[in-house]
């Protein structure tokens, strides 16, 4: 492959894009490589979809690999497949809903298990047919309420999704560790860095799950890691170590205080410990928030009060995940109004079980604790409030937020956090849509096998930004050489003679077969050519300018930063050689 800049449509930019927040967007739209069509909507231009196209090859040589075959569904999709699992009302507003010109309901796909399921129904029947998995490489549409960061939380995005299919529970762990370990030499291969952590099904249903995350500061998910023992997690999956239930005979009796003007945690414990000769810590009050659980697709909305340790504030993300496909909000003076029972900023847990609202605590809060919280009267809260005799809760939940410096819930060490990207994920469904959809295999007994999937996906498109993440400098993209566009950058500086020389040397390492762009460009100044090349980022440029009056071309690494002179007539062999290295 031979590109020439003279013709190449292509517009480097010198300034960075005005709703531009990090560095992938930055520069993907500074380098041409792609542009804004609409909030979370992209157009990918040559450069840009070179490089997709090397993620999705390098992504589908590796599906491939594991023995994986390719479909490839349509991303318009009757409302039918998705209202027989629940999720055309469990996706509320994430789902772009269209009709057809009957009126009849359709949706832009955003994951096709019903489909996968479907096909494999209409296809197999016999236990000899097990196992099976089937990707595609499809665009997927999710309606996202606040698309941002260019590429990386699209609206419209390229994704790899697979499942596998198998007759016994076995059978999906050996599927699920195929896929872990195709993943593994995928993400090797595209030069990401990556951690392998637990994580929430969320809506997807199933059991077993890990994202593959890569770290980098702009990072929307927050992870932990336990440098120990290896543990780590998405904060959404972090699990609290309870501590031991304890007896309370000897605690006294629950007290009610006076606490005017403490509208906060910090003022309470200041006043109760000035006031009411109290020792406590915001750890030991007793947060109590209000949220309201609305079910999409139903006029259904719960009332529900989590209870956390003061010092820890609610993750609403956290929340949003082990509620799913529930959709927490905040209560709000209206809906104080509506529930004089609870006094706002004073409530306790002691009535919650009379006034028949559901109350979840954090595992902390386990029996025998006690705890300084609402008194349910304005301008009072309550000392010696003991879990298990003043009040019982119905359960737990793991909502409050994650911190450095927790303990690890496999050895107890010290946990860090860390932020990073989402590039794939792998779950161990079991049944769920196999039960909805009926996939039974026949058994060599002639009796039904209720069939067991994996799902499994990869961001293609958000992996090009990722990359762009880690890699790139003050300069310019900085790509990996496999997924790069091209593998070499030839920069004729201006002069007749080097322009012609650039091109020459070109061709010949096209005909090595290198991928070669070169910069042919008449009436662009040296500088403005040396500035596009460190933009645009490829792992190799070589500069044919001054230096060919002595017969030598510069070589440079655009990764390193190292420079050499080398003699234009070994350069062909030297830069192919590099390029293999």
């Amino acid at each position: 492959m031979l590109l020439r800049m003279s013709s190449l449509f292509l517009r480097t930019l010198r300034d960075d894009p005005a709703d531009a927040e990090v560095p992938s967007h930055k520069l993907l739209v500074r380098a041409g490589y792609v542009r804004r069509v609409a909030p979370g909507i992209y157009s990918w231009l040559p450069l840009g979809k070179l490089v997709l196209e090397n993620v999705t090859r390098i992504v589908r040589e590796e599906m491939n690999r594991m023995g994986a075959q390719e479909v490839l569904f349509p991303a318009l999709l009757p409302r039918e497949y998705y209202e027989a699992t629940g999720r055309w009302t469990e996706y509320g507003d994430t789902l772009f809903r269209l009709h057809d010109r009957k009126g009849a309901d359709y949706l832009l796909g955003p994951t096709h298990e019903e489909l996968f399921t479907d096909m494999v129904k209409g296809e197999y029947s016999s236990y000899k047919d097990y196992p099976v998995t089937l990707y595609q490489i499809q665009t997927k549409y999710r309606d996202e309420a606040r698309p941002r960061a260019g590429i990386l939380r699209g609206r419209e995005f390229l994704m790899k999704d697979s499942y596998s299919f198998d007759l016994d529970d076995d059978g999906l762990k050996h599927s699920y560790e195929q896929h872990r370990e195709a993943y593994i030499r995928t993400f090797d291969r595209l030069g990401i860095r990556y951690k392998i952590v637990f994580a929430q099904s969320g809506a997807m249903g199933g059991s077993a799950s890990e994202e593959f995350l890569a770290p980098t500061p702009t990072g929307e998910d927050t992870f932990v890691a336990c440098h120990s023992c290896g543990y780590a997690a998405n904060a959404e999956a972090v699990t609290t170590t309870a501590p031991a239930a304890r007896t309370f005979d000897d605690v006294a009796p629950l007290k009610v205080m006076d606490t005017p003007d403490t509208p906060t945690i910090e003022t309470l414990v200041s006043h109760v410990n000035e006031h009411h000769g109290l020792s406590i810590t915001a750890a030991q009050t007793l947060k109590n928030v209000v949220v309201k659980v609305t079910t999409p697709g139903t006029d259904k909305v719960e009332t529900l009060i989590i209870g956390v340790p003061g010092d820890r504030e609610v993750d609403f993300k956290r929340l949003e995940a082990v509620l799913a496909p529930g959709e927490p909000a905040i209560f709000e003076a209206a809906d104080f109004a509506k529930h004089p029972g609870l006094v706002r900023g004073y409530i306790g847990p002691q009535i919650l079980r009379e006034l028949g609202i559901r109350y979840l605590v954090d595992p902390r809060v386990v029996t025998g604790t006690s705890w300084v919280t609402g008194a349910n009267e304005p301008g009072k809260h309550a000392a010696n409030v003991v879990a298990g005799r003043d009040f019982t809760p119905d359960g737990t939940i793991e909502a409050a937020e994650v911190r450095a410096g927790d303990a690890c819930p496999r050895c107890g060490s010290e946990l860090s956090i860390d932020r990073g990207i989402e590039i794939g994920h792998i779950f161990q469904l079991g049944r769920k849509y196999a039960d909805v959809a009926g996939l039974d295999a026949l058994g060599p007994d002639g009796k039904p096998i209720r069939i067991t999937m994996g799902s499994y996906g990869i961001g293609v498109s958000r992996a090009v930004a990722v990359i762009t993440e880690q890699a790139h400098d003050a300069l310019g993209l900085v790509w990996p050489r496999e997924v790069a566009p091209a593998d070499v950058h030839i920069v004729g500086t201006g002069k007749e003679n080097q322009v012609e020389a650039a091109l020459e040397l070109a061709a010949e390492l096209e005909s090595r077969g290198l991928r070669v762009l070169v910069d042919d460009r008449a009436q662009v100044s040296p500088g403005v050519k040396f500035k596009d090349a460190e933009l645009l980022g490829l792992p190799t440029i070589v500069v044919v300018g001054r230096g060919l009056a002595q017969g030598v071309v510069e070589l440079r690494d655009r990764v390193s930063g190292e420079k050499s002179e080398i003699p234009l007539a070994e350069a062909a062999d030297r830069i192919a050689a590099a390029v293999a290295a």
